[in-house]
Formats: structure tokens, C-alpha cells, sequence
């Protein structure tokens, strides 16, 4: 039942997206129109974010307190929390599908600018990620979202960090299991 429940919740759109808008939020600092420039950049703090020992160790790695992520047993140790090695890491190939729905729905704008994407929250996106910051279920993500700050590196610079840092996951195949 468990392991069915969690299955359908990696299904599920909303989830990612709700995630994704939270990471916005808690880049754009002052200023809701703040771009995150860059789909790499992105990838990289959703990685973070999705894994809270992984946020750990990095926040641990940047000399930064990680009393925030507060991570349960369960995110430790169960066989849910183990991360898989996919095609560009250990992140899938979805977000431009993600990104395009927000953008459908009006709480994002893309730009591209050369080869870079920039990704920012709309109005009614800001609108929609305070509320969601606000709402209880969201509660250990939108914390979590707020420490990423720590890594607001260009993505160049954020991609080595997190190589560097982990360097279990470039020696992986496609697939295979991080922990």
C-alpha cells in the first residue's frame, strides 16, 4: 500500500509543480520578478530539494546549518529516499514539460535569452506560491525551499558544487542507485 501511494505521488503533476514554484519563491528574494536563470540551474535545487539528505550534506558542505531541513528517519533510511541516476543525473527529463504547464497555467513566464532559459513566477504564481507556503502539507518543503538560497551559484558554478560534493553520482550508470 505504501510503496503504491508513493509510486502514484512521483506520478503526479501537481506535486512537482507546486515544488518547482516554491523553489521560485524562495530565489526571487525581494523581488517576485527575479528570474532563475537556467533549466541546469533549476534541475539542481530540485534535486536538493526532493532529497533532504542530499540538501544536507550539501548545506553541511557549504559550512551552512542544516537545523532547518530537519530530516525524519524515514527520509534517511527507507528505500524511497534513495535516488536513481537518470539520463542528466539524478534528475529526470520532465521539466520542460513542467515548465511549459506552469507557463499554460499563467504562473510562470519563460524567456529565452542566447541559450539560457529564465524562469519567473507571475503574479497569480506568486500568488499561488505564498498560498502554498502557507498551507500545512507544505510547510517542511517551503522551509526547505528557503535554504537553498545557499546555493543560488550560477549553474555552472551549482552544477561542479553538487559533482564535487557528490561524487557518487557521476561515477554511476544510468539508472543505478544512489545513496
Amino acid at each position: 500500500m505504501l510503496l503504491s501511494s508513493l509510486a502514484s505521488l512521483e506520478q503526479n503533476d501537481s506535486l512537482h509543480l507546486a515544488r518547482l514554484m516554491l523553489i521560485l519563491k524562495s530565489l526571487a528574494a525581494d523581488s517576485p520578478e527575479t528570474p532563475l536563470a537556467g533549466l541546469t540551474k533549476l534541475a539542481k535545487l530540485d534535486f536538493l530539494l526532493r532529497y533532504p539528505v542530499f540538501l544536507e550534506r550539501a548545506l553541511q558542505a557549504r559550512h551552512a546549518n542544516t537545523t532547518n531541513v530537519k530530516t525524519e528517519d524515514y527520509e534517511r533510511f527507507s528505500v524511497e529516499s534513495t535516488m536513481v541516476r537518470y539520463r542528466f543525473g539524478p534528475w529526470d527529463e520532465r521539466y520542460r514539460r513542467f515548465l511549459n504547464l506552469l507557463s499554460a497555467m499563467g504562473l510562470i513566464q519563460v524567456n529565452v535569452e542566447g541559450r539560457t532559459i529564465t524562469i519567473f513566477l507571475t503574479t497569480a504564481g506568486v500568488t499561488i506560491a505564498n498560498h502554498l507556503s502557507s498551507r500545512p502539507e507544505f510547510e517542511q518543503l517551503s522551509r526547505r525551499a528557503q535554504l537553498l538560497k545557499h546555493f543560488d551559484l550560477s549553474a555552472t558554478n551549482l552544477m561542479r558544487f553538487i559533482y564535487d560534493t557528490f561524487p557518487e553520482i557521476a561515477s554511476l550508470r544510468s539508472g543505478e542507485t544512489i545513496r
